[in-house]
């Protein structure tokens, strides 16, 4: 007897192996090394890219909130080079810089920032956990002079500032201890006037124009958002609801584990449940984290299909955990990670490496013959009604026919009312 499960013709959802190209737009983001004078790699400048062109345009701090999340989105999990980013006043003061790992991220001061009491004070906060700030467009004003006693680096632009300009640059961060840094070399003759004036790093078009990064973006869900507004501006904040609300946005859930990972960065340990990451990550960086996700959530259109398939998956996991003697939380979260690859485009070994979970489950995101391995193969098959895979797998994990379709069945009219869809959730 074939195993039938009673899925609504609406919420079918497609074979994993045949989905429909994504509608979400993708996400880009400009990088451009940073070079020592041996032309060894130092680090990268972050550039907001609203489309696929080599300039900027659009508003400042919208595009300092889009970078960092793009960061968290696209750049791996590795903090061997150093990330220049700029930042606006905004950006420094209400925090959201923290969103990034302090060890390899270095603070762009632009020359529009005066510096404030309020700003320089948050500045200093941000130096004693570990940023370093770079000064771009200094000017030897009087009024900049504060902003050299942050400075790691100074960043002399080679095309507007004249021999007279740079002479004056040099004049006034002399003895500050800050490295220079030549930035909008385009050709030899520069270079070498930057070497011979004492920069030591280098950027510009000589080297290399910005390379482009791009990445399909996660489809979230506006319904866990207008909740979570109202969870996160509690005191103190709800973590069982703000797990809750988490757990049912895919795209909020990759972003936390990215930061998890990089909390951990230097420490052992792994993140098997949403739970454990938002205590490691701290109820800060989660509402910065939601803040600038939302920069660019709603002016997207995204795959409403999509976000319910991850999230009956994860459902009908941990609906299926206990019958296989494992944790629930951690199967909920295998289900919810296991389209990434489709979500982001990027193979699967690639995204595994930024994520702090368990080798077990990055095992059985793989699709090995562990419990959970099995697990996502039974639903897959349930999506893509290989019935006869089905029955395979049930006898092999021990599970009755009759609660397997059930389990389905209730996972699908779940992720349906998650996403507020009445029609099926009744």
């Amino acid at each position: 007897m074939p195993l039938l499960a009673p899925t609504p013709p609406s919420a079918t959802p497609q074979p994993a192996a045949s989905f429909p190209p994504l509608t979400a737009p993708s996400r880009f983001l400009g990088r451009q090394p940073i070079l020592d004078a041996q032309r060894r790699l130092f680090g990268y400048e972050l550039l907001y890219r609203s489309c696929k062109t080599d300039h900027f345009s659009g508003d400042p701090d919208l595009a300092t909130r889009e970078v960092i999340d793009h960061w968290l989105l696209l750049i791996p999990g590795s903090t061997r080079t150093a990330s220049f980013v700029n930042c606006t006043r905004n950006a420094l003061v209400e925090g959201l810089v923290t969103l990034l790992p302090p060890e390899s991220t270095v603070l762009e001061i632009l020359e529009n920032i005066d510096p404030a009491p309020e700003l320089f004070d948050c500045c200093l906060a941000l130096r004693k956990q570990g940023y370093r700030f770079a000064l771009d467009g200094f000017l030897p004003q009087p009024s900049r002079a504060p902003f050299l006693a942050l400075a790691d680096f100074i960043k002399i632009d080679f095309q507007s500032a004249d021999h007279q300009l740079r002479h004056e640059i040099y004049t006034m961060a002399a003895g500050c201890g800050a490295r220079l840094l030549g930035e909008k070399i385009e050709n030899d003759i520069q270079l070498r006037i930057a070497i011979s004036e004492g920069c030591t790093l280098f950027q510009g078009y000589f080297f290399s124009q910005p390379v482009l990064l791009s990445s399909r973006t996660v489809p979230q869900n506006y319904f866990v958002y207008l909740k979570l507004l109202a969870v996160l501006h509690r005191d103190p904040t709800d973590l069982r609801r703000l797990e809750k609300l988490i757990s049912a946005d895919v795209s909020l859930c990759y972003r936390v584990l990215r930061l998890a990972n990089s909390a951990l960065q230097g420490h052992p340990g792994m993140i098997s449940t949403v739970r454990e990451a938002l205590l490691m990550v701290g109820d800060d960086a989660v509402r910065k984290m939601v803040t600038v996700a939302m920069a660019g959530a709603l002016s997207s259109h995204r795959s409403t299909a999509l976000i319910s398939l991850a999230l009956s998956r994860a459902q009908f996991c941990e609906l299926v955990a206990p019958s296989l003697s494992a944790e629930p939380a951690q199967f909920y979260l295998l289900g919810l990670l296991s389209l990434l690859d489709v979500l982001l485009e990027t193979p699967l070994d690639r995204i595994l490496q930024t994520l702090p979970i368990t080798p077990e489950m990055k095992s059985a995101l793989a699709s090995d013959e562990s419990a959970g391995g099995r697990a996502l193969d039974l639903v897959r098959s349930l999506e893509s009604c290989d019935w006869h895979r089905c029955e395979v797998i049930q006898h092999k994990l021990g599970l009755a026919e009759g609660a397997i379709a059930a389990m389905y069945a209730h996972s699908l009219r779940w992720a349906s009312s998650m996403l507020g869809d009445e029609t099926h959730s009744r």
